[in-house]
């Protein structure tokens, strides 16, 4: 399996995906798209992305954050600044120009912070889909914030029970209800499987990470082309606290709002975020 290795010598997995016409080559394409997965899955969460999307002629790319997947799993830290010098790793060892960078959930944050830390080189524009940037935590001057007391749950019960919290989690994840779900049985099953394959060190701490961490400086970063993402469903990373706040902060960027949509919207409205996505890349 291929991976690079960061400064501090933790493994990254990653996949490369590029089925061009004959002949051509990933340089011969728009620049690569890069996908970073969300909390608590992987790299594979982004399947329904990057098959079409490699078929339609431009190179995928998506890595399973250290911690995570088939990655290396130390025992911390798990901050963004170190996610941040990952992506730095992996966008300098496959040697990527112009590349669109996609962030989903917690992965907008590595989007808001390597802009921030390591500025724009190689970036040729960023999307952040169902994500936590700019805040989630309630504070004094965030009261719109998520409280504090939801995220120490979520933590109280990893460390309890791990599979059953990240079970029950996935129905919150896709919207699920009394009256029925928006995936299969089997797709919640097999978002299970991804997030069990985690650390439970790097599912814990970050929680943490993504919860507390404050991106707000980060935006004044955002001088490229920037689409954001998000459903007006999304109980798991409301709208109203993220999506709505880049939009208002970032006046250059396009706004998407997908009616009644969940957070897990890489599912339930594959075929919309990937033609979006790959309308943007090519933009």
């Amino acid at each position: 399996m291929p991976h690079i290795t960061t400064g501090d010598g933790t493994r990254l997995f990653y996949k490369d995906w590029f089925a061009g016409s004959a002949g051509a080559t990933p340089r011969d394409a728009p620049g690569p798209i890069v996908f970073i997965h969300g909390w608590p899955l992987n790299a594979d969460m982004w399947e329904y992305q990057m098959t079409p999307l490699a078929r339609q002629g431009l190179r995928t790319i998506a890595y399973d954050r250290r911690g995570f997947g088939r990655s290396d799993q130390p025992s911390g830290p798990y901050d963004y600044d170190v996610f941040a010098d990952d992506l730095k790793s992996l966008l300098d060892e496959l040697d990527l120009q112009d590349a669109t960078l996609v962030g989903f959930s917690m992965g907008g944050g590595e989007i808001a912070r390597y802009l921030s830390r390591h500025g724009g080189a190689r970036i040729g524009r960023v999307a952040l889909v169902s994500s936590v940037v700019p805040f989630v935590l309630k504070t004094p001057d965030h009261p719109d914030g998520v409280d504090r007391s939801v995220f120490d749950q979520m933590i109280g019960q990893l460390e309890d029970d791990r599979p059953h919290f990240l079970n029950e989690f996935g129905k919150l994840f896709f919207g699920a209800g009394l009256l029925g779900s928006p995936v299969s049985s089997a797709i919640m099953q097999w978002t299970l499987f991804m997030a069990l394959q985690a650390s439970p060190l790097a599912t814990i701490d970050c929680v943490r990470a993504f919860s507390e961490t404050d991106f707000r400086g980060d935006l004044a970063a955002f001088k490229i082309p920037t689409l954001v993402i998000h459903g007006t469903g999304d109980k798991t990373v409301p709208a109203g606290v993220t999506g709505d706040a880049v939009a208002a902060a970032l006046p250059h960027a396009t706004y998407l709002r997908y009616e009644s949509a969940p957070h897990g919207l890489f599912m339930t409205d594959k075929d919309r975020l990937t033609e979006d996505l790959a309308r943007f890349a090519r933009s």
